[in-house]
């Protein structure tokens, strides 16, 4: 049964500045890795016997969809700091916007798709072990609620692709309401070619911020709209503990969406200076510079908004971002905590917090599971054998206790309301990586096993107990590169 799709290509309408118009390259051998059936819906599709030929040769880039006009985009970027005037998808190929029965839009791009007019001096592939990272923490991170582009896909193939060592090659099927960048902006303003920044401008505002769509203002308040959600999604990463490991301006989404997974981590014994991306020597995108990095990126895209906006406005934008990343970072730290802590004396104690998890080197995930386990009125909790600093753990425990009580919230609802925001599972690297390991040798069953365990972090399920565990010594140091 051949699949079809109801296609509306409103980017590949845009002038021919914006992209380079190619096929994919359809990988060979292909089957199927894993399916993501929760994405599937997005695009109303089902895997069935009489579906699945179909369905692996468009996925593959074996053959092309009907109505498809597929598309590499080109984009600029600040990496690592630095500008690089001509990015664009290097190995991505945006087939077209599905449009399914709720009227809902979804960009449908192969990732690994084969070289473009931006491939640069690369290969255009990308392999199996990036793809299965890619796939399982969009998949994790859609699944703590956090924006995300999604996966629909993994196609793997035997087809040797070279990287640090010889790998086979995939293809990663991904899902967006929009792939446009700040790098978008940039590359137009940087190229001298400011009469296309108001066509994208314009194309995104019609997409996605209708309700101030033709106001004159349309612009100014589009760049607010960016600086409140790339705001809310930094909040988030902190406050679950996610490093994304690469945030150059080409990685941020115009949307708020969390991007283009590479040496990403999750921190586990917490440390401010994580560092997932052993390739970032100078630690530029540790932890806790995430914050500051995102206002940097809104500043290059501030920058590239100049032709079309005037600087105090813009400059009034960017003063807002710190006290509403703020706003929302302890906010939710108040939600993981059970108590609210948006206020000044309660921002501190969040701070005392964090400081004696990081001098303990406390499992952060696991830390608030285990704190919604304590009652109000228990003065030695076993979860203090989390710190060799037992003095300082029980002045912040006796404070926490006291304000617990003052809510006068029992300690059931805490628990419930605790447990409701603070995963129980998490993707750890070393969980990816045995996934990962796995696959290589032909055995997906970890995969699945993942996707389907992260689907729903926050429910505690039978059987899993393993998944909670901190990792293990070999995978405490596990080295992720951007290698893909």
């Amino acid at each position: 049964m051949s699949v079809t799709f109801k296609f509306d290509n409103s980017y590949a309408r845009l002038p021919e500045e914006f992209f380079h118009k190619v096929a994919p390259t359809g990988l060979s051998n292909p089957h199927l890795v894993s399916w993501n059936a929760s994405a599937a819906q997005l695009l109303d599709l089902e895997l069935d016997e009489q579906s699945a030929p179909s369905l692996l040769a468009l996925l593959s880039g074996n053959e092309l969809p009907a109505g498809s006009d597929p598309l590499a985009a080109v984009y600029a970027g600040h990496q690592f700091g630095q500008l690089v005037p001509r990015l664009g998808d290097g190995r991505a190929i945006l087939l077209g916007e599905v449009v399914n029965r709720k009227g809902e839009r979804w960009d449908l791009q192969l990732k690994g798709a084969g070289q473009t007019r931006y491939s640069r001096f690369g290969d255009g592939r990308a392999v199996l072990r990036s793809t299965i990272r890619e796939y399982l923490c969009s998949e994790a991170m859609h699944g703590l609620g956090i924006a995300t582009t999604r996966a629909l896909c993994i196609i793997g193939s035997d087809e040797p692709v070279a990287r640090e060592r010889m790998e086979t090659g995939a293809m990663l099927a991904r899902l967006a309401p929009s792939h446009v960048r700040f790098g978008s902006f940039e590359y137009f303003y940087y190229a001298r070619q400011h009469d296309m920044l108001p066509v994208l401008a314009d194309h995104v505002i019609d997409r996605h911020f209708k309700e101030f769509a033709r106001q004159p203002d349309r612009y100014a308040q589009m760049f607010d709209q960016v600086v409140e959600t790339t705001a809310r999604m930094l909040a988030q990463w902190q406050a679950v503990g996610f490093a994304h490991g690469v945030m150059n301006s080409d990685n941020m989404s115009i949307l708020g969406l969390t991007i283009d997974y590479g040496p990403y981590g999750f921190v586990e014994e917490f440390d401010p200076g994580y560092i997932c991306n052993h390739t970032d020597e100078a630690g530029r995108y540790a932890f806790a510079r995430q914050p500051g990095v995102g206002l940097f990126n809104l500043n290059c895209l501030a920058n590239a908004l100049l032709p079309l906006v005037d600087a105090e406005t813009l400059k009034a934008a960017l003063m807002r971002y710190e006290a509403r990343f703020t706003g929302h970072f302890y906010e939710l730290m108040g939600d993981k905590l059970g108590v609210p802590v948006n206020d000044d004396e309660g921002r501190a104690f969040t701070d005392r917090l964090l400081e004696l998890l990081y001098k303990n080197r406390v499992d952060y995930s696991g830390f608030f599971r285990e704190l919604a386990e304590v009652a109000i009125a228990d003065k030695t909790p076993v979860i203090d054998n989390l710190f060799t600093d037992q003095a300082g753990f029980y002045h912040w425990l006796r404070d926490y206790q006291n304000r617990c009580e003052a809510t006068g919230v029992t300690d059931a609802e805490r628990k419930a309301a605790m447990n409701r925001v603070n995963p129980r599972y998490i993707l750890r690297n070393y969980l990816a990586q045995t996934a990962i390991e796995k696959a290589e040798q032909g055995d997906f069953s970890e995969v699945d096993r993942l996707l389907e365990l992260l689907a729903a972090p926050y429910t505690e399920r039978p059987g899993f107990e393993e998944y909670t565990q901190p990792a293990p010594e070999w995978g405490k140091h596990l080295e992720i590169s951007c290698s893909s």
